[in-house]
C-alpha cells in the first residue's frame, strides 16, 4: 500500500509539473483559454521517477525536451580528439552512378553543376583500359589551401578535416589556385536554397548555408561523423566504393563491409594522388584491377543522366 501511495503521488506531482511548466502558455495564465490546456491522450508513457522508480504518465503532460545547439564554429575548428579519419576510394567497384555526388550535392544544398564530387572518366596511357575516378577534397595533412588563405577561412582540425569558415571567406580563391587536385568550387551566384535554410547561421561542420562569393567544398561530412555516421557519399553508393573510418583505430567501412585500413592498402596496392607533392593526402585509392563493371556501363549511365 506504501508503494501504491508513493506511486501516485509521484504520477500526481509530474502531472501537476506538466500542467504549470510544460502545458501553458507563457502569457498571464488568467487570460489563457480552455484550448491552452493539455487534454489527456490516453496514451501512457512509462518513465523512471528521480528513486529509481517505474511510473506511467499521460503523453499531453510531457515537456518536450529541445533540440540541443549545433556545434559553435569554434568547436568546430577544434575537431574530435583523439581521431584522424582517411577515406579509401576503390576504382575497381565505381560505375559512374554518381550517386555519390547527388547525396553530397542534397546534403550540402548545393546548386546545380557545382559539384563538390566530381566522376571522371580516366585512362592512363594509350593502351590502358579507362575507368572511372572520383574525386573529393584530400583533406590533406599539408594542405596548401590553409597556408595560403590570408583570414584563415580555411584550416585543418587535429581529427584531419580541412574544413572552410564562410563567415570568413572573402572570396580571394588563393586556396582555389593553390589545391592541386582543383577540388574547391566559387559561389559565383546566390545559392538556390529556401529561405529558411539560407536564414541559418553558417556551420562550418554541416557547410550550410553556403554563400555567395565564397568557397566551398566536400567537407567530409564533419557533422556525419561527430554522431558516428558515415559521410553522405559512403552510404549512398551502392557499390561500396567509398569506405571510410578512423587511421588511428585501424578500420575503415563502406557501410556494408568494415576493413583493416593497414591490410586493406597493403594488400590491394593502395596509392594517393601526386604523392610527390607532399601534401600527405588523407583519402587513399585502390586501382581499378578485376573491376565489378566494364568502363562502357559507366558511359551508359552518363547519358541517362544527362537526358
Amino acid at each position: 500500500m506504501e508503494n501504491n501511495s508513493r506511486r501516485d503521488f509521484l504520477l500526481t506531482g509530474l502531472i501537476t509539473a506538466g500542467l504549470v511548466s510544460g502545458c501553458t502558455p507563457k502569457t498571464d495564465p488568467f487570460e489563457a483559454g480552455a484550448s491552452d490546456i493539455a487534454v489527456p491522450s490516453g496514451k501512457k508513457v512509462k518513465l523512471l521517477s528521480v528513486d529509481g522508480e517505474e511510473i506511467e504518465v499521460d503523453e499531453a503532460f510531457l515537456k518536450p525536451v529541445p533540440h540541443m545547439p549545433p556545434v559553435s564554429n569554434t568547436e568546430a575548428r577544434i575537431g574530435i580528439p583523439g581521431k584522424k579519419f582517411v577515406m579509401v576510394i576503390d576504382l575497381s567497384r565505381c560505375k559512374n552512378l554518381k550517386k555519390c555526388q547527388s547525396a553530397c550535392n542534397h546534403a550540402h544544398e548545393l546548386n546545380p553543376g557545382e559539384n563538390w564530387i566530381k566522376v571522371d572518366p580516366m585512362q592512363d596511357a594509350e593502351h590502358t583500359a579507362p575507368y572511372w575516378e572520383p574525386t573529393t577534397c584530400m583533406h590533406c595533412d599539408e594542405p596548401p589551401c590553409v597556408k595560403v588563405c590570408p583570414v584563415d577561412a580555411t584550416f585543418k582540425r587535429q581529427d584531419g578535416i580541412v574544413l572552410i569558415d564562410s563567415d570568413r571567406c572573402i572570396g580571394c580563391r588563393f586556396c582555389m589556385a593553390a589545391c592541386p587536385y582543383s577540388t574547391r568550387v566559387f559561389n559565383w551566384g546566390e545559392p538556390e536554397i529556401a529561405p529558411a535554410i539560407a536564414a541559418l547561421p553558417y556551420s562550418c561542420e554541416t557547410s550550410v548555408p553556403q554563400k555567395k562569393g565564397t568557397v566551398g567544398k566536400c567537407d567530409f561530412c564533419a557533422d556525419m561523423t561527430r554522431m558516428g555516421e558515415l559521410p553522405h557519399c559512403v552510404s549512398a553508393c551502392p557499390n561500396g566504393v567509398f569506405a571510410f573510418g578512423d587511421l588511428n583505430e585501424d578500420s575503415v567501412s563502406n557501410g556494408a563491409e568494415t576493413f583493416r585500413f593497414s591490410d586493406l592498402i597493403k594488400d590491394k596496392g593502395g596509392y594517393r594522388l601526386m604523392e610527390d607533392l607532399g601534401t600527405k593526402p588523407s583519402v587513399y585509392y585502390l586501382p581499378p584491377v578485376s573491376r565489378n563493371f566494364p568502363f562502357e556501363s559507366g558511359l551508359e549511365n552518363d547519358k541517362v543522366q544527362n537526358k
